[in-house]
């Protein structure tokens, strides 16, 4: 849209103003309105106005503030927002509206409503019109988002006179899309401490330039940083922005005493220590991949040598990568592929070893056999573990024939293993979800010692997902999701626009392998390609994304909300096919990494960059939180534990009354 004078380069509408301090809004608190980022006049204004008045954009109203600094018109007593605090329901009672009719002067623009003065709690009848505001992006000092489950998500803008912005409350959602819109005129740098403020530093030439000099990012003279940076934005801001994190990170780590500092002293206005540069990734078109058959038992002897031990390793991975083995080959592929056997062992060594292990096994075993009646009924948590074992093999995998009747055996190895591997791992012990992971592979296996120690090796990758702090599964939903933004954009901001932006529907996937979503003879063969662990660390993630990859229309075209996309992602289950997933996920793989510009963390994910610091955090839920290429890591943001889901494994629908952060 453009007029005389300016062009509107963002407009969403569905943008509210709730007048009211009451968790609940009524009606008449609500105001309806549009925002609009405008170009008018060499500058970039933020404006919005409620719909009564949306259609006319020439109405934007432009107030100085004094030179001096000063708020003549501001009352003493007059309520500021404090950055700092962050109330459990946002209103725009932060901010009272005022009406200042000092001479406009050479200074800082700052919001004003329009021709009244109205009050947080005013009277209906007070006009909409009066909290229509505008502000010049230069103004903005910050940014904040709401947490997510706060109903609506919404956006407070703080000014750089420390006042702020009425609350923006998007309905609709957009608060992604107006950040990124933001992103092209600003700098937008998100604190780990705060993953929901984004600080606001200017694309101007001058303070760039002056803010390089001081930080002394640059060892030649930074007077032509903008311009070089304009010339070759990628470069010199992957190259010199790394130094950003330096030079915070060793502002905040603690020196001895009498050891002087190498580091300039910091500016007065020295911005919140340890961000990250907000950058946007543009990746090349996917390849085509075509994958192979499966290998068979004569592949397999080709590769044995003659003393047993296998030869040429990495090519027999890369084509049980490419192809899955033939089931006739699992019982005895699988051993190596879950470390019981080594590569490099020969076939003494490996008997050797199983009868070690086979010993190891029943001592085992024999520790909660021997446990009488009346020392288990002392003894609460071997009898929880029993009780959930047994409830959770009764009803694991039953439509398979290896598992199906009251009597099968087989349900007593799978019984005898589970309580087994709680005397292995004593901290860990038994949840929910481990007996899906046996399953298949007692099936393959069928000798009780060989698949416990199979299990085993599969609970070394994956224990971390039944920790009851759960932190490694909030991490891999985080790399998830970092994942999905480089690949997909468009498809994560629908997904947060319908509330879904947190991927909760994606945690059973990750919780066990994706073992209730494919076919039973399909999970043996995902399986088996995950294990070999190429290409990369982290293949289960992009399997995540190709599926989501694959529904991308079914879920934005089909206009779904937050219910019916988790519905529709549930009811995937046993439709999917492994050879297509697998095939767009190593597509995936291959486009991610022939991006010259791939993000450091996303570098991280994929095993293509060493792996950081063991207190780095996992990625933050901030709009496109990609680190810079080859950027060191943050310091870690804030540690709140965010509520662990609920053991069932069956992802249900959320009420209607809740929400989640756009």
């Amino acid at each position: 849209m453009e007029g005389a004078g300016y062009r509107v380069v963002f407009e969403k509408g569905g943008v509210y103003l709730h007048t009211s301090a009451k968790k609940y809004q009524d009606r008449d608190s609500l105001i309806a309105g549009v925002i609009r980022v405008v170009e008018k006049d060499n500058d970039v204004l933020l404006h919005w106005a409620p719909v009564e008045e949306a259609g006319d954009s020439t109405q934007i109203l432009f107030s100085k503030k004094d030179s001096s600094g000063g708020d003549s018109c501001a009352s003493e007593e007059e309520p500021t927002f404090d950055p700092g605090y962050e109330p459990d329901w946002a209103v725009i009672s932060t901010v009272r509206p005022q009406l200042c009719h000092s001479e406009p002067t050479r200074g800082r623009l700052r919001w004003r409503p329009l021709r009244s003065t109205c009050g947080p709690g005013a009277e209906p009848s007070c006009p909409q019109g009066s909290w229509a505001f505008s502000v010049s992006l230069g103004e903005l000092k910050s940014i904040r988002r709401s947490k997510p489950g706060l109903s609506w998500a919404y956006l407070v803008l703080v000014t750089q006179a420390g006042g702020s912005l009425p609350a923006l409350h998007f309905h609709r959602g957009g608060t992604r899309a107006l950040l990124r819109v933001l992103s092209r005129y600003l700098l937008l740098a998100s604190s780990p401490q705060d993953s929901r403020l984004y600080l606001v530093f200017p694309h101007d030439s001058s303070a760039l330039s002056n803010s390089f000099h001081h930080l002394q990012l640059f060892d030649q003279d930074s007077s032509n940083v903008v311009s070089r940076f304009l010339q070759d934005p990628y470069s010199t801001t992957f190259s010199s922005f790394s130094r950003v994190t330096n030079f915070f990170r060793g502002a905040l780590q603690p020196q001895p005493e009498g050891a002087a500092s190498d580091l300039p002293p910091p500016p007065d206005d020295e911005p919140e220590p340890g961000f990250e540069v907000i950058s946007c990734v543009e990746l090349g078109p996917r390849p085509t991949v075509e994958r192979g058959p499966p290998v068979t038992e004569e592949e397999w002897a080709r590769h044995v040598g003659p003393e047993g031990r296998l030869q040429q390793v990495p090519e027999l991975k890369n084509r049980i990568f490419s192809g899955g083995l033939s089931p006739s080959l699992r019982r005895e592929a699988w051993k190596f592929l879950l470390g019981y056997l080594s590569w490099e062992g020969t076939a003494e060594e490996h008997k050797a070893h199983i009868r070690k292990k086979t010993d190891e096994y029943f001592r085992m075993k024999l520790q909660w056999k021997s446990v009488s009646p009346e020392q288990e009924r002392r003894n609460s948590l071997l009898h929880g573990y029993r009780s959930l074992i047994e409830r959770d093999v009764s009803r694991t995998d039953r439509t398979n024939k290896f598992y199906e009747g009251p009597e099968n055996p087989g349900l007593g190895l799978l019984n005898d293993i589970l309580l087994t591997y709680c005397m292995y791992h004593f901290d860990l012990g038994y949840v929910q979800g481990m007996s899906d992971l046996l399953s298949p592979i007692l099936y393959v296996i069928q000798n009780e010692v060989d698949a416990f120690w199979c299990f085993c090796g599969f609970m070394e990758l994956v224990q971390g997902n039944f920790e009851e702090s759960q932190e490694t599964m909030k991490r891999q939903l985080g790399r998830l999701l970092l994942l999905l933004r480089v690949l997909d954009p468009l498809l994560c901001d629908f997904l947060d626009s319908q509330d879904s932006g947190s991927l909760c529907f994606c945690f059973r996937w990750l919780l066990i392998w994706f073992k209730r979503e494919f076919p039973f003879p399909d999970v043996l063969r995902l399986w088996e390609v995950l294990w070999t662990g190429l290409p990369g660390p982290n293949l289960h993630l992009l399997v995540a994304c190709a599926i989501l990859d694959m529904e991308r229309d079914t879920l934005m075209l089909s206009g779904f909300g937050s219910n019916e996309i988790l519905k529709h992602i549930n009811e995937l289950t046993m439709k999917l096919s492994v050879e297509d997933v697998l095939t767009r996920a190593e597509a995936l793989h291959r486009q991610l990494t022939a991006c010259p510009e791939l993000p450091h963390n996303v570098q991280e994910i994929l095993g293509l960059a060493p792996p950081a610091e063991p207190h780095s955090p996992s990625p933050t839920a901030s709009p496109l939180p990609l680190s810079p290429t080859r950027a060191p890591p943050t310091p870690p943001p804030s540690t709140d534990t965010a509520p662990q889901p609920d053991s069932s494994l069956e992802i249900l629908p959320e009420e209607e009354d809740e929400g989640a952060d756009s």
